[in-house]
């Protein structure tokens, strides 16, 4: 195949309602229940036996007049066929916030016993890897957030990562570009708008080749000198791979993105020859009907999965150069892990890469993962259908900051366009985060700036506004604080919910899914709106707001360190977190004025 663009809960867990910490059974305090932690009588059965309601009601009865309250656990009740345990809430506030308050607060979560397991090593992540010489198409934006949420996540848990670019910068499509840039480029116009230039020069030789054996001809042998290093055409090649380059460098800082290394295909176009010959001699590689190079991936053997890596010319193709570019990087950075971010079209690509690693004897195959990711439907600007990602850039700063402009709330501020483009930014990516990587989604440029709802915009703001009541009140002591005044359902509500986030954190550890550690903001920050409308600091007693302030900040502080994982640095500047703002005056002016707060 030739190259594409790459770019329990337990079983006895009933959530009772307001529950949010599903691993440990945890309820949040509601109406309707009050219960912190539940034990199903049913779980305890062996499976086999089925008793009757009653029995089970009694079974549930006697086991809790049992068991006895400590200091930890202050209430235990028999529930509807179950064990209620309630949990000291005092202790329990006091123990949270004290997490946030002493010098490893920012490690909050990160100590869990729930990664005492984790393995940790080297990670090798490949993502974004756009095609050189054309500008920054809008299907490489997933692979690229996606890919950079991945590495931000492995750091963050302690692995050795490395980001990897891995550019398509080989094939016959650069003989077509070498042989239309000596009929139709020009110096001077790559200068002055370089992509652009190599974009035209490509779409018109491309148009021409269809009709003229010349151009076609000329495509072939310029592909063969720059095989062969003929000096003239591996120069313009090298030109027109710095270029890209530094015109993507560019599209990445806007990302917040960045990588450890830029490689390619063009470093592997030797070793990956070498690949073939093994193959070869260890009996795998067969000549189809066609003459090209094959090699039998069936378990039957019946050539049902057959998987091409030369051409009928004897030419190398994409596989053949990814096989070749797999054994170069364990034999350079000995990862214990190699992950792979593309679209989901491209499963079959993969699978049958690691098989081919596979029966060339390297057992780190199996450590080789492929993330798969859906595509975006609908992705337009206001001048048709997008192209180019700095189009859906330069649109989401655009509509941000008219949205900027028609709130009546929003105060002057030193540069509205660098403000609105953090805020389109983060939006595109939180619209992105908030479902299972794998599926398809319409994009949806209202929903996105919406300020209201689950949004980037949203989380934006909600930050700001902890960021702002802090900055307010930064006379209040919150070393010490009385946790009794802290006792109301919508505290106790956002503590419960800090719990879990080693959980969500470890969730996102297995599955690679951004999701869980978006949702998991997004619902913070509806919980911290709901206490902010009952339980305000302004006109509160001096302990009391005290205290409601190093709620606040423990909230704050939970939103930036699960940020992190998402976290776009250039897109969040100094703070470099997905939703932390406040570090840049404007942006958090912008919204301090809409939360009314100051």
């Amino acid at each position: 195949m030739e190259k594409k663009n790459r770019g329990k809960a337990g079983a006895d867990a009933t959530p009772v309602p307001g529950c949010f910490h599903t691993g440990c059974h945890c309820a949040a305090r509601s109406q309707e229940a009050t219960a912190d932690f539940r034990l199903h009588i049913d779980s305890l059965h062996d499976g086999e036996s089925f008793p009757s309601r009653d029995h089970v009601q009694m079974q549930a009865e006697e086991l809790a007049a049992k068991l006895k309250p400590d200091a930890v656990v202050e209430g235990i009740t028999a529930g509807h066929a179950a064990v209620d345990f309630r949990v000291n809430r005092r202790l329990l506030i006091q123990k949270i916030l004290e997490c946030f308050g002493q010098s490893h607060g920012d490690r909050f979560g990160l100590d869990s016993e729930l990664f005492y397991s984790l393995k940790r090593g080297t990670t090798l992540v490949e993502y974004s890897s756009p095609n050189i010489a054309k500008k920054f198409h809008a299907g490489h934006l997933r692979s690229t957030i996606i890919g950079q949420f991945i590495a931000n996540l492995k750091q963050t848990l302690g692995h050795q990562v490395i980001r990897m670019n891995y550019l398509g910068d080989w094939g016959m499509q650069f003989g077509l570009l070498g042989a239309g840039f000596s009929r139709f480029g020009c110096e001077e116009r790559l200068k002055q708008n370089p992509l652009q230039h190599l974009f035209e020069v490509y779409v018109q030789v491309n148009k021409e080749s269809e009709h003229s054996e010349e151009i076609q001809l000329a495509a072939r042998d310029f592909f063969r000198r720059l095989e062969q290093h003929e000096r003239e055409a591996v120069s313009l090649w090298q030109q027109f791979r710095d270029i890209t380059v530094k015109e993507y460098r560019l599209v990445y800082q806007r990302l917040g993105v960045h990588f450890d290394v830029y490689s390619g295909e063009s470093l592997h176009q030797d070793s990956a020859r070498e690949a073939v010959e093994q193959l070869r001699r260890l009996g795998l590689l067969k000549l189809s009907e066609r003459g090209t190079g094959v090699v039998d991936l069936s378990p039957a053997g019946d050539m049902s999965n057959v998987c091409t890596l030369l051409r009928s010319d004897g030419t190398t193709l994409y596989i053949t150069r990814d096989v070749a570019a797999a054994v170069h990087r364990h034999q350079k950075y000995h990862f214990d892990e190699m992950i792979y971010v593309t679209d989901k079209s491209q499963e079959n690509h993969f699978n049958q890469l690691f098989q081919l690693l596979g029966a060339l004897g390297h057992s780190w195959a199996d450590r080789c993962q492929h993330v798969p990711f859906g595509l975006v439907q609908g992705m337009k600007t206001r001048r048709g259908d997008v192209v180019f990602l700095e189009d859906v850039l330069d649109e989401a700063r655009a509509r941000m900051l008219h949205n900027m402009s028609q709130a009546k709330t929003t105060k002057d501020m030193d540069d509205p366009e660098e403000t609105a483009e953090k805020v389109g930014v983060s939006a595109l990516i939180v619209q992105d985060f908030m479902r299972p990587l794998r599926s398809d989604y319409k994009f949806d440029w209202d929903r996105m700036l919406q300020a209201q709802g689950d949004t980037g915009v949203f989380l934006q703001y909600s930050h700001a506004r902890l960021c702002s009541l802090i900055r307010n009140n930064e006379e209040m002591q919150t070393s010490s604080f009385e946790p009794s005044l802290l006792l109301e359902d919508p505290s106790v509500v956002i503590v419960q919910h800090l719990l879990r986030y080693d959980e969500v954190l470890l969730q996102s550890a297995r599955d690679l899914q951004p999701k869980h550690l978006v949702n998991f903001l997004l619902r913070l920050s509806h919980l911290v709106a709901a206490a902010h409308r009952a339980l305000p600091v302004k006109g509160s007693q001096q302990e009391v707001a005290q205290v409601f302030e190093c709620r606040s900040g423990s909230s704050r502080k939970n939103q930036f360190e699960a940020g992190s994982c998402c976290r776009s640095e250039r897109v969040m500047d100094a703070v470099k977190h997905l939703v932390c703002p406040h570090a840049n005056p404007s942006l958090a002016a912008f919204f301090r004025k809409r939360a009314n707060v100051e």
